[in-house]
């Protein structure tokens, strides 16, 4: 899906396949993944500021919905919190209006369709676009559904759009993926639940075989990146890594979000 311009997104990644640091290494892009309105109502901008000031590349914002497909027991009861705390679409846009100056890292929206059908689906694009959204995550949005009726609603706004792919999925399906999404590919390291250890195959094998095929869009790896040295095996065949349970976990402590979040990015970038 080609964009008119160069997305902020896009502009993370830099030169390909690895953008340099200031010393000219390659360095690899850390996505960080949040549930919004977690651990209460009004987090949601301090902890982008703190994810921002602290080494984090993309801010991946979870919309919390009650009956998620691929999120594992830490994030749905992130979710489960942020629903209780009140936490809605349409309170998520305002708190990223209030902040997004501030903010200068990309922000994807990772949500399912249910609520963003209840939205407006045009309606949520507009004001996703309006509050300085980046990019969309939505893996129960059919590839067939997003070619036929959704991807030109996604591209008048000016949204990235990023698919899923795993180990299971074909060549031909991952190289048509690719081709559908813009911003990055994401790389599902297995097919369990986010926050699973369980790993299905050869990742590093899966990875090189991704590597291979010199897709257009950089690749993030998630799903088990939880440390230093999983984030640091998981890019070593891709663009980056993207973390989100164990952050979740790491917020849910009771700690200060700016001091939870300094300690946690600095376990995995120093």
């Amino acid at each position: 899906m080609e964009q008119t311009q160069k997305s902020r997104i896009s502009r993370v990644f830099g030169s390909l396949p690895l953008r340099e640091d200031l010393e000219g290494q390659k360095k690899a892009v850390l996505n960080v993944y949040c549930t919004a309105g977690f651990p209460h109502l009004h987090a949601t901008a301090e902890v982008m500021k703190a994810l921002q000031a602290n080494g984090a590349d993309l801010i991946e914002l979870g919309m919390p919905y009650s009956d998620p497909l691929a999120d594992g027991p830490v994030i749905q009861h992130s979710s489960s919190v942020a629903l209780a705390n009140g936490m809605t679409i349409a309170i998520l846009f305002e708190q990223l209006r209030q902040c997004r100056d501030e903010i200068k890292l990309p922000v994807v929206l990772m949500g399912y369709m249910n609520p963003v059908l209840q939205y407006g689906f045009e309606r949520f694009c507009a004001d996703a676009a309006a509050v300085g959204v980046d990019g969309l995550i939505l893996p129960d949005l059919p590839e067939y559904e997003f070619e036929t009726e959704y991807g030109a609603i996604i591209k008048k706004y000016g949204l990235d759009f990023i698919f899923l792919v795993t180990p299971e999925t074909s060549e031909e399906r991952v190289r048509k993926l690719d081709q559908l999404s813009s911003g990055f590919l994401y790389a599902v390291s297995s097919s369990s639940t986010t926050g699973s250890d369980k790993a299905t195959g050869n990742v590093e094998e899966y990875l090189q075989r991704l590597q291979a095929m010199q897709l257009q869009n950089p690749v993030l790896v998630g799903f088990g990146i939880k440390d230093k040295q999983s984030f640091e095996a998981a890019c070593a065949h891709a663009n980056g890594a993207i973390i989100g349970t164990a952050y979740i976990n790491a917020l849910g402590k009771g700690e200060p979000v700016g001091e939870a979040t300094r300690k946690f990015l600095s376990g995995i970038l120093s």
